[in-house]
């Protein structure tokens, strides 16, 4: 569950949602406000610190001893997120544990990146490249401590409007990762944004899978549509074909070997992002078609790092603006 945000959430006048009684120490250092999202695991709800006013989100994930206990996303969340401190990673403050429930205390911010676009429309210029160099920013930090997120989408990027500082959230499905590759759960990564190794059977993976699913978002930065809204796996991999052309062993060695691939698919040619160009027009431009390219590669082992693609002449403006940002790709507080 991602949504931890204040946006959209219901004005029904109601009192605020009461915390059970064995969550005493919780109710006793944050007031609770409203519910503001429900997913599989738990609740999410707005809510203050009662010393310092401070506004979080709070997820509420209720223990089930008679079953599976803890789940396992929730216990992986905050193993993950004690080690991962960065500014365009989501803060997970405090957990408080009692006997039916577990409480994440996350800093809260306004809304999350398809919100963003839905009110506001696609990203221009400046605002755009500082956006996507933030999210790169944040996967580069996990990556380089051996994080794979595994569920990059504009739901789990999350946005303080007032400063227009970039946040990825919902690690439930992060996990650390070795090197060789290893195989990993095939099932990862909303179909949208999932790479087409994974759509296509392939079970050992890696970072690459964040860097297909990060030009996704720059795409849907540019255009305020998603790329390839697929409605089953199918459906999504043929989408993709039809925009970067119907792979082969040429453009992907080893591709006729993955269970999922067949030798009949339909055969489309490249696009060069056509689609894309025309939507976002002038404010992308072929350095922002130049991203997109190289992260959307079919053959994982081309695909670039977050670090390398922070240096893409896409984001020289904010290089030589931002001597924070300098340093970061230098790797001197990675």
């Amino acid at each position: 569950m991602s949504n931890l945000q204040i946006a959209d959430s219901p004005r029904t006048g109601k009192s605020p949602p009461q915390m059970e009684d064995d969550d005493a120490e919780l109710k006793n250092n944050y007031r609770i406000h409203e519910k503001i999202g429900e997913g599989t695991y738990g609740t999410v709800y707005k809510a203050s610190c009662r010393k310092t006013g401070e506004r979080v989100a709070i997820k509420k994930i209720r223990i089930l001893y008679e079953d599976d206990g803890v789940p396992s996303t929730a216990l992986r969340e905050i193993a993950l997120l004690k080690d991962l401190s960065h500014n365009n990673v989501v803060q997970l403050k405090d957990v408080y544990s009692s006997r039916s429930n577990l409480h994440l205390v996350f800093e809260c911010l306004d809304m999350d990146l398809r919100v963003y676009l839905k009110r506001h429309g696609a990203m221009k210029g400046s605002l755009l490249k500082s956006a996507a160099f933030q999210c790169f920013l944040g996967i580069e930090f996990c990556h380089a401590r051996r994080v794979l997120h595994r569920d990059l989408k504009p739901q789990n990027v999350l946005i303080d409007i007032k400063t227009m500082r970039l946040v990825l959230a919902d690690f439930g499905l992060a996990r650390s990762f070795n090197v060789p590759l290893k195989v990993y759960t095939h099932e990862v990564v909303t179909l949208w944004y999932r790479a087409p190794e994974i759509l296509l059977g392939q079970e050992k993976y890696g970072l690459s899978t964040d860097i297909w699913s990060l030009g996704c978002i720059v795409a849907e930065m540019a255009t305020s549509q998603a790329l390839f809204t697929g409605d089953s796996e199918i459906d999504t991999i043929f989408r993709i074909f039809r925009v970067l052309g119907t792979p082969d062993e040429d453009s992907w060695p080893g591709i006729s070997k993955l269970r999922d691939f067949k030798l009949s698919f339909p055969k489309w040619q490249d696009t060069d992002f056509a689609d894309v160009r025309e939507a976002a027009g002038p404010r992308f431009g072929e350095d922002g078609v130049d991203v997109l390219r190289q992260c959307l590669r079919y053959n994982l082992v081309d695909r670039p790092s977050a670090k390398r693609l922070l240096r893409h002449s896409f984001f020289e403006e904010i290089m030589g603006s931002s001597p924070e940002a300098r340093m970061a790709v230098s790797g001197q507080f990675l």
